[in-house]
């Protein structure tokens, strides 16, 4: 493993170097730039709370040569570590000669270890740098749609709520930010109204603030304490108390995605699942990527080969593709025998779709062929032009697919008068089961949404985990696809107005957002489909 940076003290000793870093409030999108990018260097890293391991395993990845992980936050009886005791870890760690990377929750120098852990350092002659963080403080009530300040009110308090407190210091018009008061709320809110404050001054209080899991009770200094325990509240929480709060039924942003908190599975190759979790991520849903599908090479890569050396050779006009998964397979042919873009000079290339015409532009090729008007075989079909023997030097056409891909394509281009080698280029085959927890999801209702982007992930997810239960919302790609659904006993929800994945996740937002309004609309608390039962299942599909 390549060392970090280092520094040497007089007497020639190697000293490590110590990143105290901010991690943010809980959604790992608030990491800084620079956060990141220590974290991607680091030989050890010393985590603060059990969610610290899940976030470096995704920014790393699953590698044997990832950071050797510290536990900083809690002792090997499970208790909770003292401050002195968190930086004798970390001067310890540091003391390896090794580049250590101390994430802390939220912001280090703000309600945290930082100060006297960098003291340690200090004492120790151990180099170190300060890389703050968003504190929960400012980013909880941003989430919950409350505003700090506003030009009517520039003043914020922050308080650490303890016995201690002397509340009588607080009862002008200040905005306050409490700090571990969701125990106390009912002495707190009954002090303040002591000292002066309105029994009616706005409250609002916000769990696990930036994640999916966010809830938020709006109340009064009057009624928090019943309302909080009416909700569950529990910690970790911070609570604003201010007219700032009023602001919420207009600012609250994160709460009312279409799909927020909503559990989704995406059973898609390993490959292809990333581009819709992340659109799912941004309606605030929380994807569960099952892979239902593996792509394996062709059994005989003969016929793929020949196919090649005939494209180098200059035997083809054309070369059709019509999956991410054919671009990639013929550029990995191309890579094994040392082949680049420059092959493909004078032969003219169809994509399927933007996203299929997107991964030949990565590859720094331009597809001379995408359908205007339908994505699939038969709207590249209706733009094909016919082969005409005086304006095409040759009539033939290398067609890269799947081996369960439809005759569709090419008899509609023999129809055209081209003569096709239509390849298989890799083979798509059932994926293994998911884990036990993940098929008990699925078939209990755990899961608010399918979506489904091919009819083959469809008879694999029922092959792989059982058919989805039937509270779920089930989105489909397009109409055949959902004849595959309705085949399986499933009932479409969602029909996607394209054959295009992210229109797939759109028509499932535009279905959770009409959802809500109606729910609101009833007067209704709002729910999430894995919350109802099935007899109150919409049944009316929608299309976008």
């Amino acid at each position: 493993m390549t060392r970090g940076k280092t520094t040497t003290t007089g007497t020639g000793s190697t000293r490590g170097w110590v990143s105290f870093v901010g991690s943010g409030p809980g959604d790992p999108g608030l990491l800084t730039v620079r956060a990141v990018d220590l974290l991607q260097q680091a030989d050890v890293v010393i985590t603060e709370v059990p969610e610290h391991t899940e976030l470096v395993r995704v920014l790393r990845g699953a590698t044997e040569d990832g950071p050797e992980l510290v536990d900083g936050g809690f002792g090997e009886d499970g208790q909770p570590l003292t401050h002195a005791a968190r930086a004798k870890v970390v001067v310890r760690q540091a003391k390896r000669g090794l580049r250590v990377v101390r994430l802390m929750s939220g912001d280090p120098f703000l309600y945290a270890s930082g100060p006297e852990e960098a003291q340690a350092c200090v004492k120790a002659g151990i180099a170190f740098e300060i890389v703050p963080g968003v504190s929960s403080v400012t980013a909880v009530p941003a989430y919950a749609g409350v505003p700090l300040t506003t030009k009517d009110h520039r003043e914020v308090a922050v308080v650490t709520c303890g016995d201690k407190v002397d509340w009588a210091q607080y009862a002008d018009k200040r905005t306050l930010v409490l700090l571990s008061a969701v125990g106390q709320i009912g002495d707190i809110a009954r002090a303040l109204v002591a000292a002066g404050r309105s029994p009616q001054t706005p409250v609002a209080m916000t769990r696990v603030g930036t994640t999916t899991e966010q809830s938020t009770v709006t109340s009064t200094l009057e009624r928090i304490a019943a309302d909080a325990r009416n909700a569950r509240m529990s910690p970790p929480a911070v609570t604003v108390v201010g007219d700032v709060v009023d602001l919420r039924e207009s600012l609250s942003w994160f709460e009312t995605k279409p799909l927020f908190g909503w559990r989704v599975l995406v059973p898609r190759t390993k490959e292809q699942a990333g581009s819709v979790s992340q659109r799912l991520r941004g309606y605030g849903a929380v994807p569960d990527e099952v892979p239902t599908i593996s792509v394996e090479p062709p059994r005989n890569p003969q016929q793929m080969d020949k196919a090649v050396r005939g494209l180098v050779e200059g035997r083809y006009e054309w070369i059709a593709f019509t999956s991410v998964n054919a671009v990639r397979a013929v550029r990995e042919k191309f890579e094994e025998y040392g082949l680049d873009a420059r092959a493909f000079s004078g032969l003219k290339i169809a994509a399927v779709g933007d996203k299929t015409a997107q991964a030949i532009a990565a590859w720094g090729l331009r597809a001379d062929l995408v359908p205007s008007g339908e994505q699939s075989a038969a709207g590249l079909l209706e733009d094909w032009p016919e082969y005409d023997e005086l304006l095409d030097p040759i009539n033939r056409v290398f067609l890269p697919r799947a081996d369960i891909a439809t005759e569709n394509l090419v008899a509609g281009l023999i129809d055209l008068g081209w003569e096709c080698d239509d390849v298989t280029a890799y083979r798509t085959v059932r994926a293994a089961p998911p884990p036990a927890p993940t098929r008990d999801a699925i078939k209990t209702g755990k899961f608010d949404a399918v979506v489904f982007t091919s009819s083959s992930t469809v008879r694999n997810l029922v092959g792989i985990a059982g058919k989805p239960h039937p509270s779920t919302v089930i989105a489909v790609i397009g109409p055949a696809t959902a004849k595959t659904a309705e085949e399986h006993g499933l009932r479409v929800d969602v029909l996607a107005a394209r054959p295009d994945v992210d229109e797939l996740v759109d028509a499932l937002a535009d279905f959770g957002a009409a959802r809500r309004i109606a729910m609101v609309e009833a007067g209704q608390p709002v729910t999430r489909p894995s919350d109802r039962k099935p007899s109150a299942r919409r049944k009316a599909s929608t299309s976008r």
